[in-house]
């Protein structure tokens, strides 16, 4: 957090009313800066000249008071990613198949569209080999497992992942490994492995109890919620170097998500997470118009228990938060969304590279194979066209380089029908950050923000 005072400082570009937000909390009113994700504090009469400016849709009045209180800076991202950038992440979709019958299933049941299908080992090593071939001494990697369900090729899941871990270690890399999981095929012999191996295992829930049923039976209907909570339990209990976390798909059937936040802290997960429904291959249970209005409205509600946990000095690990605060106080600042097509590829059963893991098998996304290599002509192009800086209305909105344009696949797919609920999201997440960084300073310390979530529940796409 910085105040905004004079003297003035050389201009080095201008801005105008869609490269800022003011914003006003019970703590006092706010600048927020689109170059760099700045946050300024400034005192009233000030805010009320931005406001003025804002109002008569005046560009030249903003660049003159941003002149005027020295908060012009030269521009933090001249282009997008280099299409040499190194790829640090790789997903493989180690099983083409499901033992799910979810009815939104961006992978179509778990097998993209076509036969079922395990990834071979000769594949994952292959993957493996090339992730660290590319790698210098010292580099931080990932490694995810995804699929369909990746316990269905339990066998190359273990035998890759040693094999990586021994590779890694001869090149002095540091590996993380990551899988996606439906949960319902964890063994106890699993969360040995996944401890020994630091796994960030992400179960997939859709909710609570019948709520979760609905969504996610297995293919005979049969609900699955108390066959999950059983298998994953002695999980929840034993977690120290595997960090075993929850992401709920938010359909217009499952809201309510106070009330399914604090169950599944209480269960023990190490973070929770929400993502609403926006694209589903048959267009089923998608959330729009007023349930999109709802759920932002109850994020808000989980963002506010939140808040409470951390001025009591308690953890709570409600993910979007987490990570909201975390880029808002670090300045993040980016022209994408995520890593996909740049440093993060998924991988397919039979090894073709894809933009990222929902991907696989979507010609919009390919980007070579693995025994070839990546498709730079390809790689250029993607990189180019979904640089934020290139969409539309994305290159005029005060969120954009927080958001980076949205999730690729959702706006090639779906369009920008969730952007009012994004920039009211992060608009919450601004006035929190206002609140908390006066009530809870220590919390924005490395060391506090390591203990309350680390991040490696978080780095499989970035």
């Amino acid at each position: 957090m910085r105040t905004a005072s004079k003297p003035s400082s050389t201009p080095t570009e201008n801005v105008g009313v869609n490269d800022l937000l003011i914003f006003n909390t019970d703590t006092g009113s706010y600048l927020f800066l689109v170059n760099g994700s700045q946050v300024f504090q400034i005192d009233r009469d000030l805010a009320d000249e931005f406001q003025h400016a804002f109002e008569a849709n005046h560009d030249a009045g903003v660049t003159a008071l941003m002149e005027s209180y020295g908060l012009q800076s030269p521009p933090h991202i001249q282009g997008g990613v280099s299409e040499n950038y190194p790829v640090h992440a790789l997903s493989l979709a180690i099983a083409q198949k499901c033992n799910l019958g979810c009815s939104y299933c961006y992978a179509e049941g778990g097998d993209f569209g076509g036969p079922a299908k395990n990834m071979s080992e000769e594949i994952a090593r292959q993957s493996v080999e090339r992730l660290i071939a590319g790698a210098t001494p010292g580099s931080r990697l990932n490694l995810a497992f995804m699929g369909g369900e990746p316990l269905a090729n339990r066998r190359v899941l273990r035998a890759t992942t040693e094999y990586a871990s021994q590779l890694a270690a001869r090149r002095n890399l540091q590996l993380g490994f990551s899988v996606t999981t439906n949960g319902t095929l964890i063994t106890p012999d699993d969360g040995v492995f996944f401890e020994a191996y630091g796994f960030a295992v992400t179960v997939s829930f859709d909710g609570l109890g019948a709520d979760h049923d609905r969504l996610r039976p297995f293919r005979s209907g049969k609900g699955t919620f108390d066959h999950i909570i059983k298998r994953i339990t002695p999980l929840l209990r034993t977690q120290k170097h595997m960090q075993v976390s929850t992401r709920v798909t938010v359909t217009p059937l499952n809201l309510g998500l106070t009330e399914k936040l604090q169950k599944l802290v209480d269960l023990g997960f190490h973070s929770v997470g929400f993502s609403p429904l926006l694209s589903a291959p048959n267009a089923r249970n998608e959330i729009h118009g007023d349930s999109l209005d709802e759920m932002l409205k109850q994020m808000i509600a989980c963002g506010r228990l939140f808040e409470q946990h951390l001025q009591q000095g308690l953890r709570f690990p409600f993910a979007n938060m987490v990570n909201a605060l975390r880029e808002i106080h670090s300045g993040t600042h980016r022209p994408y969304p995520c890593g996909a097509g740049a440093g993060y590829l998924g991988v397919s059963a039979d090894g073709e590279l894809a933009a990222c893991h929902r991907f696989v098998g979507n010609a919009d996304g390919a980007m070579g194979t693995i025994s070839v290599g990546i498709d730079r002509e390809a790689r250029t192009r993607w990189l180019s066209e979904r640089n934020v800086a290139h969409q539309i209305p994305c290159n005029r909105c005060w969120a954009r380089y927080l958001c980076g344009g949205g999730c690729h696949h959702e706006v090639l797919t779906k369009g920008r029908g969730a952007c009012d609920y994004i920039r009211g999201w992060l608009r919450y997440c601004l006035e929190a950050y206002a609140r908390l960084i006066d009530a809870c300073p220590s919390y924005f310390t490395p060391e506090e923000r390591a203990h309350a979530y680390d991040e490696t529940t978080d780095k499989a796409n970035r």
